[in-house]
């Protein structure tokens, strides 16, 4: 037993060595910085840091860097590094009113007030590989901003209530329960379903998202407001007695507008379904919007089609890529024990089962 084990330390061993050697490549190369990382894979790092829920952006290419680009592994990575972080405390929650977007758009009202503000977006683009990219050296055209003011861009919904056909969003002073702190029960509250939904894997949430638009959920939605940018944090500090700016974040907020034909005790009119991540990730926010709403049938009195993005529990305990990836790889792991304890039955089903044939015959 003693030399398997030093055996398998010694593999081990060698494993994390070609491991290193794999991750850093031709030599020949220039190593990536963590800088480069961050600047130039900003959307691989915002994945990372939505998923991973720690907002540090160097930490993130970090992890990326680490994990050879396994967006995943990374996420991993971060989330167990999260857990070593002592918490000094709770800010107030953020006032996406108060976001100085970098993007904002509207899928309902052509002239929405501050603005429709397009910022760094693929939508536009021919998607034809652009080979200027391969030349190093290559210039960057320099773009003409056109950031909204924080006091210019009211949200699209503020509109749909001002007419009264757009259901207002319940408001509650209770303290929301933190499912990185306390695991989730079911059923689920609306806050903690949009928590396991924010840093749930963006690639499950799509593809639910889409089942949603394609008939398996009532589900007709319009993109009320998309809006990117940079929000002001603020935390109560006690020994102050008062709150202040500790800092920024960027965030990705979505809010669809949907059809709702009313039920009971509801009248005809619009609701909507709501997406908040970290950084640049407009799909991610689509995509839980879409799946937000899809989980709200119940409380809107509506019918459960039987589609899967109705079902809270099979969405929420499935959409965490970390705990997938644990239960998905854990069966690549040794099962010696088990493998033989079910090759023995099965090689004793199959001699009595050829007795019983022998006996019949």
């Amino acid at each position: 037993m003693y030399v398997a084990v030093k055996g398998g330390e010694r593999a081990i061993d060698n494993a994390h060595a070609w491991l290193a050697e794999e991750r850093r490549g031709d030599l020949a190369v220039a190593e990536l910085s963590l800088a480069q990382i961050r600047e130039q894979l900003r959307l691989s790092v915002n994945r990372v840091m939505a998923e991973g829920s720690l907002f540090d952006p160097d930490l993130a290419a970090l992890a990326i860097k680490q994990a050879r680009g396994d967006l995943i592994e990374a996420i991993f990575l971060i989330r167990a590094y999260r857990t070593t972080l002592p918490r000094f405390g709770y800010s107030y929650p953020v006032d996406t009113g108060r976001m100085t977007c970098d993007r904002r758009i509207s899928a309902t009202f052509k002239d929405a007030p501050g603005g429709q503000v397009l910022g760094p977006t693929f939508d536009y683009t021919h998607r034809l590989l652009d080979f200027k990219l391969a030349a190093d050296g290559g210039e960057v055209a320099k773009a003409t901003t056109a950031t909204a003011r924080e006091d210019d861009t009211p949200h699209i919904a503020s509109m749909l209530q001002a007419e009264n056909i757009l259901q207002e969003e319940p408001h509650s002073d209770q303290e929301p329960k933190d499912i990185t702190r306390r695991p989730m029960s079911f059923p689920s509250d609306r806050a903690t379903r949009l928590q396991a939904l924010a840093r749930g894997d963006e690639g499950f949430l799509l593809g639910l998202a889409y089942s949603t638009q394609r008939g398996y959920a009532r589900n007709h939605a319009f993109v009320g407001e998309l809006r990117i940018g940079r929000v002001p944090v603020e935390m109560e500090i006690p020994e102050l007695g008062f709150s202040i700016e500790i800092g920024e974040v960027e965030l990705s907020e979505c809010e669809t507008v949907n059809q709702f034909k009313g039920s009971k005790t509801e009248p005809p009119q619009f609701t909507r379904g709501y997406g908040l991540v970290f950084g640049q990730a407009e799909r991610k926010a689509i995509a839980v919007a879409l799946v937000d709403r899809a989980l709200r049938w119940q409380e809107l009195g509506e019918d459960n089609l039987g589609a899967v993005s109705q079902d809270e529990e099979f969405v929420l305990s499935h959409c965490d890529n970390i705990q997938a990836t644990g239960f998905l790889e854990h069966i690549k792991l040794p099962h010696y024990v088990d493998f033989q304890a079910e090759l023995e039955l099965v090689r004793k089903l199959r001699a009595n089962s050829m007795t019983d044939e022998e006996n019949e015959a």
